[in-house]
């Protein structure tokens, strides 16, 4: 991050500090970009507008000057599921944070708005509705505000397509405070008007507009055709029992008939949707959210500021409405960085119920035709030969250079690429033929050669291009119509019945100056891991153990992320762990040493990890402060206990810590210098037979050496022989 000296509220000073808190808080040494620019400019007063993808830190933006400034940070959101995963996060760091909306009692809300008047919190989340109180707002406006953040920003905008009215009246009821202090705003979806419209609403220079893009080159995208939707997620969810997923239905009905399929069939799924009660809602968000149930079935009605990071999937059983939704939708896969799949099932009739539902809307005429634009916008995103998530880009006009993905359905496409030049010359001529006056499904009919009535009332068999495709189905013709549509030949206007024009590019087409090419199959590759996938499931099950005895959601402890490279590196020490993305001191203070203890016991039963462990690596990063720099280091706590006479069963009792990791400290210490008494754990003869079958020995692991040994030989004796004689690091 690199503030700029001509600003006096913001400089080197100011970058440290930042970027210690980053470092110590969420386990990070640099910020991502964008972030650096958003919290300088909230550090300066600047009102902001953060444009970032979904999982890429936006909340760090907000939460980092909030640490930072004087006063709560208040952090209007749109769901009350959001604010609960956040205020988890938080708390679990030891930052005063809370929530007020509807889910409280009312001596709940007083009491904590008791609280907040006395400055007991840094963070404070509420919903935009909550402004309407009278009595909020005077209390707001008796306190000192750090700053007020607007999560999923979009919906302030009448453009958005989530926008909510009683979102849009918050900031003419929050200028009534008077220190307003500096906003920002935060969104994952925002196309060239709802930014716009954000800007003006909020007092937002252009200056102050930091727009990342919204490429999420951790997630592959592929649309799915031809097969039956329910076998296809019955074989996928399969192979990934293991992993979290979200499955988007188009109705209710779709979502309890899925949900009655897998459920019978044994799967760890629950469903979510308006039709349920909110008792029932609530327990199955509570347990798709701390992985008693790993697959989620809802129609949209769900996971909007859903915070589970570790989603690997969102299967989409049918087309969205537009692409904003899906987007939205498809990026709950993977916010921890992973790999992760984004798959819709498109069919058909799709398109149809999807009009049908803009119909049966409340929408104005002119809303409706938005609608209407966008679904078209949908429709050529199903039917593109193009990259998928280039194609969604350039749909928001996205500032980032264009470069294939390399890992959606089509850049993945190993088939065969055939020319069909001859066949959209066909299309294109019998469009022109036909007036530009008519949807794809006459044009289809007229290329089949139908005798429909309503080809032969226009005389449209009259056609030199009648029956020019009668080796195709209309439902062919039409799918080619709609790809030459998605390719940009064709335009379908924007209204509910589109109507086919020919683009500029067309000409080209016709006049055989370009060639129409398209591809005629998809295979998927499997994703190679690089981690031991055993120990990685044994950390999982670790982690919601931990979680439960908190009380917080499992990913609030460590995301998927962590627990990999954890598995990736096997750090065996508090410096090795602290090296890892996402382990910072407050983080390890909490949880570092129970985790530290399933690393070790795999290393003593198994062969050398496919990558090199975290010290190998730990000199070419960044140092983190450990947390002996703030006090005393955890191994010296457990050392002085045992010096005192306390037994190492006491220690580990009275530390919350196995008694594997006393051990670990007290060898450390040892190894350090510190007095110990190394006959506690061998005698003479048990130190020079393990040192003599170590250097008989080219094998560095335990299990081989043990097996070696005579039969009464432990693995704390023959580690303690081996540190003390330098043949092994602590």
């Amino acid at each position: 991050m690199m503030f700029p000296i001509s600003d006096e509220k913001v400089g080197v000073a100011m970058f440290k500090e930042a970027t210690d808190l980053l470092q110590e808080y969420f386990g990070y040494d640099s910020f991502r970009p964008g972030q650096d620019s958003v919290i300088q400019y909230t550090l300066s007063s600047h009102n902001s507008l953060a444009i970032m993808p979904t999982g890429g830190g936006k909340s760090i933006c907000y939460q980092i000057p909030g640490l930072m400034l004087d006063g709560t940070a208040i952090v209007i959101s749109p769901l009350i599921s959001l604010m609960k995963d956040q205020v988890d996060a938080l708390t679990s760091l030891g930052i005063p944070a809370t929530y007020i909306n509807s889910s409280l009692t009312q001596a709940e809300q007083d009491d904590r708005l008791q609280q907040l008047r006395k400055g007991n919190y840094q963070f404070l989340y509420i919903a935009p509705e909550r402004l309407e109180s009278a009595a909020f707002m005077n209390t707001l406006s008796s306190i000192p505000l750090a700053l007020i953040a607007f999560d999923e920003a979009h919906c302030i905008s009448q453009w958005g397509h989530d926008f909510r009215p009683s979102y849009r009246s918050v900031v003419a009821t929050l200028k009534q405070i008077p220190s307003l202090p500096v906003m920002v705003a935060l969104t994952a979806t925002a196309t060239k008007e709802v930014i716009q419209d954000i800007q003006q609403l909020l007092n937002i220079n252009p200056n102050y507009v930091v727009n990342t893009g919204f490429a999420r080159n951790n997630l592959s995208f592929h649309v799915v055709t031809r097969q039956d939707r329910t076998d296809y997620i019955s074989q996928y969810v399969r192979n990934r029992q293991y992993d979290s997923g979200i499955i988007y239905t188009a109705t209710r009905k779709q979502a309890d008939q899925l949900y009655d399929r897998l459920e019978k069939a044994g799967l760890s799924v629950t469903k979510y949707h308006a039709g349920l009660s909110e008792d029932k809602r609530k327990q199955a968000q509570q347990a798709f959210i701390n992985e008693e149930k790993l697959l989620m079935i809802a129609t949209n009605a769900f996971g909007m500021g859903i915070d589970k990071s570790n989603v690997r999937y969102v299967i989409h059983y049918s087309m969205p409405m537009n692409i904003e939704s899906y987007y939205q939708e498809a990026g709950r896969a993977g916010r921890d960085g992973e790999q992760s799949d984004c798959i819709l099932l498109f069919s058909r009739q799709d398109i149809q119920l999807q009009k049908f539902l803009i119909e049966q809307s409340n929408l104005e005429e002119h809303k409706k035709a938005q609608e209407y634009k966008k679904l078209q916008a949908m429709t050529n995103y199903c039917h593109t030969s193009s990259c998928l998530p280039t194609f969604i880009l350039d749909y928001f006009q996205d500032p980032s250079e264009r470069i294939d993905c390399g890992s959606c359905s089509n850049c993945q496409h190993d088939g065969e690429r055939a020319d069909r030049t001859k066949e959209a010359q066909m299309v294109l001529s019998c469009v022109k033929r036909m007036g530009e006056r008519f949807g794809a499904g006459l044009v289809a009919k007229v290329l089949k050669g139908s005798s429909d009535k309503k080809v032969k009332s226009f005389r449209f068999d009259d056609l030199t291009t009648y029956g020019l495709m009668r080796q195709y189905t209309e439902k062919e013709i039409t799918n080619f119509i709609h790809f030459l549509v998605a390719e940009g030949y064709l335009d379908a206007g924007e209204d509910r019945f589109p109507i086919l024009k020919l683009t500029t590019a067309a000409a080209d087409v016709l006049k055989g100056q370009i060639q129409v090419w398209m591809k005629t199959g998809v295979v998927k590759s499997e994703a190679q891991t690089d981690y031991d996938e055993a120990l990685f499931e044994e950390l999982r099950q670790l982690r919601r153990q931990v979680a439960e005895e908190k009380a917080v959601p499992p990913y609030v402890i460590f995301s998927d992320a962590t627990l990999k490279e954890i598995c990736r590196y096997l750090p065996t020490s508090e410096q090795e762990m602290l090296v890892l993305k996402g382990v910072g001191a407050k983080k390890f203070e909490q949880y570092g040493e129970i985790f530290l203890e399933p690393v070790s016991a795999w290393l003593e039963t198994h062969e050398a990890p496919p990558r090199p462990p975290a010290a190998s690596v730990s000199s070419a990063l960044p140092k983190k402060e450990s947390s002996s720099s703030t006090g005393e280091a955890s191994h010296l706590v457990s050392y002085q206990a045992f010096i005192d006479g306390k037994t190492i069963a006491l220690i580990a009792a009275e530390r919350s810590i196995t008694e594997r990791t006393v051990l670990t400290h007290l060898l450390k210490a040892g190894k350090e210098g510190q007095p110990l008494d190394w006959s506690l754990f061998f005698n003479e003869e048990e130190e020079q037979t393990i040192i003599e079958a170590r250097t008989d020995s080219d094998e560095q692991k335990l299990k081989p050496l043990k097996e070696a040994l005579p039969e009464g030989y432990t693995y704390d004796m023959i580690r303690a022989v081996l540190v003390k004689n330098g043949f092994m690091e602590v």
